[in-house]
């Protein structure tokens, strides 16, 4: 009897927390457009991720942290926030992170995927969009058919630049671009940091040119093709543990409205909840950032 019972193990042994511990890798979810939201809209920005961000690294023993992201870009000091608020972690807690490109890392999207010690992607995802974008619209001949009066009252001589009711400035514009030319020369600045020996540039790399996977390979800008439960397994052994991370969704009326939907949906979303007008622009705006990468 006694014999029996030294021989026999105890059930509660064979209970999952009294056995071995997994290997754990927390998951950020990085879907969607990145920047400011506006009504009925959620995009990501480093004020919604900061909380997530945090809880992905605060466990004790974590083999790493991935970063699943799909996303057409966006704000480029969002972008730069979020970026660096998960490297912030990394370091402070010595885990490797890993960047996983779902259909889009472009433009603010790859930003983020330099969050990553190592980035891959599907043989089909949209990589690289490497440049800066600014896109308006000049209304000043409309509004005079109409036999409508602009009228601006101003102190500073800068203060209405770019006024989409008034005609161009090539002084404006001037501005402008050199604005963007800054903001590229950091984001090439950037890949160049992050991505070191592994980079291969040659003249599309940082033209704002983008890539399927094998093509943004050759160049350095990934290190291969794999998806990310497949790629933690073969990493980290069959049992491993994936905890998703995602940011607050809002409420069911803002994801109706289009907040973490993207494309034609989105607008059809936000012109059925009957959102103001520059809602619906604000997602048409989305919808175009999209549909640059065919989706």
């Amino acid at each position: 009897m006694t014999e029996e019972k030294t021989a026999s193990r105890p059930f509660w042994r064979k209970l999952p927390f009294f056995g071995p511990k997994r290997p754990l890798v927390t998951v950020i979810e990085l879907s969607g457009v990145i920047g400011a939201s506006g009504p009925g809209r959620r995009g990501l920005t480093h004020a919604r991720l900061e909380a997530p961000i945090e809880a992905a690294f605060k466990p004790a023993k974590l083999a790493a942290v991935a970063l699943a992201i799909n996303s057409p870009g966006g704000s480029p000091v969002q972008s730069t926030l979020i970026h660096d608020a998960i490297r912030r972690q990394a370091k402070k807690k010595n885990v490797p992170v890993y960047a996983f490109i779902e259909d889009v890392g472009a433009s603010g999207g790859y930003m983020l995927a330099l969050a990553g010690d190592e980035i891959y992607a599907d043989a089909s995802s949209i990589v690289g969009s490497i440049g800066v974008i600014a896109a308006s619209f000049g209304f000043q001949e409309a509004i005079a058919r109409l036999g409508v009066e602009r009228r601006v009252y101003t102190s500073g001589e800068s203060k209405s630049q770019l006024d989409p009711f008034r005609a161009e400035d090539p002084k404006d514009i001037e501005r402008l671009r050199a604005i963007l030319g800054d903001i590229h020369e950091k984001f090439i600045a950037m890949v160049k940091a992050r991505r070191g020996d592994r980079l291969k540039p040659d003249a599309e790399t940082f033209s704002g040119a983008f890539w399927t996977a094998d093509p943004a390979l050759e160049r350095g800008l990934i290190d291969g093709k794999a998806h990310l439960a497949d790629f933690m397994k073969a990493r980290f052994g069959e049992d491993v543990r994936l905890k998703k991370i995602a940011p607050d969704k809002g409420s069911l009326l803002r994801r109706l409205a289009g907040g973490e939907a993207s494309g034609g949906n989105a607008v059809a979303a936000t012109m059925m909840t009957g959102l103001d007008p520059a809602s619906v622009v604000g997602v048409l705006e989305e919808q175009a950032l999209w549909s640059r990468y065919g989706l």
